[in-house]
């Protein structure tokens, strides 16, 4: 297969794409975009409830499309990768496992009780000068700072 895409976005391109992504959302359907969002109406297509936002059920599923089709086509190699090789270099598959499950249950209690998700504060609620946004943000990147800080400490180069 052949390289189409770079290791990573460069932040010039992700970040004005990403704005525009969100003012055009506000613009057409008056809606921010989340993760956490389209994951509850996923969860409520998939029971059947009504008034889902059929978009943000097409939005969760082609998360998943899109990092295939950017993982397994556009890029050379065909190894699937879990994203968590470092955690499997340090610790046994069976302790992964829970783990990962154990961070999932955690980050969706954590979604529910700040009344969305990262993606959704960071970008969206900021933009429109939510406090409650700009609080939860600013929590989450305090707290990243400050593991990514004790991690480098405790871990050497």
């Amino acid at each position: 297969m052949f390289e189409l895409l770079p290791d990573r976005l460069p932040w010039w391109i992700a970040g004005p794409t990403l704005g525009a992504l969100i003012v055009v959302l506000f613009v057409v359907a008056n809606q921010p975009l989340g993760a956490s969002g389209a994951y509850v109406q996923t969860s409520g297509f998939l029971r059947r409830r009504t008034g889902v936002a059929t978009w943000r059920v097409w939005y969760f599923v082609g998360m998943f499309a899109g990092g295939f089709l950017a993982t397994q086509v556009f890029r050379s190699g065909s190894d699937i990768r879990s994203g968590y090789d470092a955690l499997r270099d340090a610790f046994p598959l069976g302790i992964v496992i829970p783990l990962v499950f154990g961070g999932a249950i955690l980050l969706g209690y954590g979604a529910g009780l700040a009344g969305g998700c990262t993606s959704g504060h960071g970008l969206c609620g900021t933009a429109q000068r939510s406090k409650a946004s700009v609080a939860v943000t600013a929590t989450f990147m305090a707290t990243a700072i400050a593991t990514t800080a004790v991690l480098q400490l405790v871990t050497p180069l």
